[in-house]
């Protein structure tokens, strides 16, 4: 499809959505980071024996993308984009008001219980907003506006750390090592429950603002875009076997890919404490160390900006970020300390371009299936909810180095990336498997659309 040539439920640009996507995207970056802070926190209140358990906070975030994100889709198709992001909203905030009561227990199902609520929520608001960025504009320039988002989402996961780490885990080190030697269980009991109760106001606090804003946006000018109304001009695969989602493999080869790459990015993320306090780093240390990771991210985001599609495509910058996660990879492994530690926060950078590059890749030319198809995208999600168990097990369980058992989760993962990148995206767009010639055929696969520069 000529990129130039918009329809009317795909316009070129539209401003008061962006924004409005912007401040969605900073708030699920907000609260998806959070659990950098949670882990420690809660093997500490809750008295977790291993990283093992600890690792379920993340496992608990992200199933809930495996298990709603269809049902997500089908829910948008009845409802629509506007009111499906406000009812994810309020589902976000009812499973942050559960804290609550599981602060004055310290029951850690309970808080399991409402990181998964939450995490439905945000496999609804995912559904929804990922597929409205890709084709709220050109699908050529998709990953120019999801990095943007993106940048949006970064700088709340790199704020949020600090902030509840601040409140929940201020003088870590000496309180940790103070719960630990006491031996008088009531004086213990006491501790912990001071701990604990340090989670209720930020919760609180946090769960106003979500229901204060899903009024807002079921209030606000933002435009419904009706897909299942898009023409598929875009797409390369006969009309006539389009009857079923699973006839696009391109879009089940990049669902395995988000599937593998939230899984290294919530390994860079959310693991790398937990990988400093394995190489002997204290608390007050290794609490922070998220940041780093999204600050690497946030960079590699502002160079998405500036460069595709005008002088590189999605799949190129798909591929470069693959082949820097294979080299930062063997970095962390290769060595100790801080320096190993640097090479995770770097692969932020390897990361920041993939979500960006893959989601558009993988719903270009899905038409009346793109719901569905964002819909199994957002399943893979799920990813971030396996990659840190299998981490951590083998590192305790295994008794594998620590290196090694990182080494072994993230370097796979990036050479699928990497395939993905040269051909796996290309699966299927047409009948016999073969490209076909010409430039408006699949605009994808153009380096440079330099008329295509709408955000």
């Amino acid at each position: 499809m000529n990129a130039t040539v918009q329809t009317a439920s795909r316009p070129a640009s539209n401003f008061k959505a962006i924004c409005i996507m912007g401040v969605l995207y900073f708030l699920l970056g907000f609260i998806t980071w959070l659990n950098s802070t949670l882990i420690p926190f809660l093997k500490l209140t809750c008295q977790l024996d291993n990283d093992v358990q600890a690792f379920f906070v993340t496992s608990a975030s992200y199933m809930g993308y495996f298990f709603l994100a269809l049902p997500s889709s089908w829910l948008l198709k009845k409802i629509g984009y506007k009111k499906g992001l406000a009812l994810g909203l309020l589902v976000i905030a009812f499973g942050s008001i559960i804290f609550i009561p599981g602060s004055h227990s310290r029951s850690f199902p309970l808080f399991l219980t409402g990181l998964f609520i939450q995490s439905t929520g945000m496999s609804l608001l995912q559904t929804a907003m990922n597929p409205y960025m890709s084709i709220i504009g050109p699908i050529e320039s998709a990953a120019k506006r999801i990095s943007i988002m993106g940048i949006c989402n970064k700088v709340a996961g790199m704020v949020s750390p600090f902030i509840l780490s601040a409140v929940l885990l201020k003088n870590a080190t000496s309180l940790e090592t103070t719960i630990t030697k006491t031996t008088d269980l009531v004086l213990k009991n006491e501790l912990l429950t001071e701990l604990a109760s340090r989670i209720v106001p930020p919760y609180v606090i946090l769960s106003g603002i979500i229901i204060a804003l899903a009024v807002f946006l079921r209030l606000s000018p933002l435009p419904e875009i009706n897909t299942d109304k898009e023409d598929d001009k875009d797409t390369l695969i006969p009309q006539v076997a389009r009857t079923s989602i699973f006839q696009f493999p391109h879009l089940l080869l990049g669902v395995l890919c988000i599937f593998v790459y939230v899984g290294v990015e919530v390994l860079a993320g959310d693991a790398i404490g937990t990988y400093g306090k394995a190489q002997g780093l204290p608390l007050d240390v290794t609490k922070n160390f998220t940041s780093f990771t999204l600050m690497a991210m946030l960079v590699g985001y502002i160079a998405g900006i500036f460069t595709i599609p005008k002088i590189i495509s999605q799949q190129t910058g798909l591929k470069i970020s693959a082949i820097l996660g294979m080299i930062f990879s063997v970095g962390a492994f290769a060595t100790t300390g801080y320096v190993a530690i640097s090479f995770i926060a770097a692969l932020g950078l390897a990361n920041a371009l993939m979500w960006p590059a893959i989601f558009p890749l993988a719903i270009s030319g899905l038409g009346k299936f793109t719901k569905t198809g964002g819909g199994l995208l957002i399943m893979g999600i799920a990813g971030g909810a396996v990659f840190p168990l299998v981490y951590s097990s083998l590192k305790d369980k295994l008794h594998l180095p620590n290196n090694l058992s990182f080494f072994l989760c993230v370097l796979p993962c990036y050479f699928y990336i990497f395939y993905y990148s040269v051909g796996g995206y290309k699966a299927g767009k047409n009948a016999t498997g073969v490209l076909p010639e010409g430039p408006s055929l699949d605009p994808l696969t153009k380096d440079s659309m330099s008329s295509v520069n709408a955000v």
